[in-house]
């Protein structure tokens, strides 16, 4: 009787264990190099990269190797090393924000990674040498579909056009999430980790914005970080920085345009001209 109980208590178990697992499909598996100090590093770096039927990692303390498996219909491993970087670690695409790095623990501290020993994606190898004007274009500004999709955005607020703003807001989420950051340079890429997050925050929250007011408020936070990058990455045209003083309740906000004239996205049709050019950016 003893036996039969401790057989069906073990299916049971077997049972539980089967329902709670969660495999992973299309699996693809990883070795990758992310910096770390300690027992709480682990914990932390793992946190980050786990994701529950999607990817699951196991970092190494002693070898500093992160051992990643991830479904690759569903995430890549930079999404999963981007995650690490903003949790505070550098690992060997991305170096963690700052700001990031200066909140770990004292014993979690490691010695920085260099941005010029960070992996980058080998280029392949190209039979034509001459490129043509769009693709050297291209090549000299690495958000030039940000860019483009930003303005698109100011544009449908400008016209008062809620389903446009989703529409533009989601092309920009598709823009910021394309970015190759292999190609930045050291002060690029160091503004880049700082602001892409907040970016893709605020694009998400103005596709899921139920009216045009909740879709301007995240407008002016996402135009803050747009500014920041328009300052340290290049632009192929001349941009300028236009101020609203009565939006906000009269703490004003600000925005990017490609011309001087005032268009006002915030209150759009209402008080089209409302505002000022304060900076040009070239």
């Amino acid at each position: 009787m003893k036996k039969i109980q401790h057989l069906m208590l073990g299916m049971l178990l077997l049972v539980a264990f089967t329902s709670c697992a969660s495999p992973i499909k299309n699996a693809k598996t990883e070795i990758l190099k992310v910096a770390g100090n300690c027992e709480m590093c682990k914990k932390t770096i793992e946190t980050a990269a786990n994701r529950k039927g999607i990817s699951s990692a196991e970092w190494n303390k002693d070898s500093k190797i992160l051992t990643l498996q991830y479904d690759a219909e569903k995430t890549t491993s930079d999404e999963v090393l981007k995650r690490i970087a903003y949790a505070g670690y550098d690992n060997e695409k991305f170096l963690a924000p700052d700001d990031a790095y200066a909140k770990l623990a004292e014993c979690c501290k490691y010695e920085r990674m260099k941005k010029d020993v960070v992996v980058k994606e080998p280029v392949a190898k190209v039979e034509n040498t001459t490129a043509s004007a769009q693709e050297q274009a291209a090549e000299t500004n690495l958000l030039e579909k940000v860019y483009t999709a930003y303005f698109a955005l100011k544009d449908a607020l400008v016209k008062d056009n809620e389903a446009a703003a989703s529409a533009k807001s989601t092309d920009l989420a598709k823009a910021i999430k394309a970015v190759d950051m292999s190609k930045m340079s050291a002060p690029e890429h160091t503004v880049w980790m700082k602001v892409e997050k907040d970016l893709l925050m605020h694009a998400g929250r103005i596709g899921e914005a139920k009216d045009i007011n909740s879709q301007r408020e995240h407008f002016s936070l996402l135009s803050k970080e747009m500014y920041d990058l328009v300052k340290v990455f290049k632009a192929d045209q001349t941009m300028y920085l236009q101020h609203c003083p009565m939006y906000n309740d009269g703490a004003g906000a600000d925005w990017l345009s490609l011309e001087n004239a005032v268009k006002n996205p915030y209150y759009g049709s209402s008080m089209l001209t409302c505002g000022k050019t304060t900076e040009t950016i070239k």
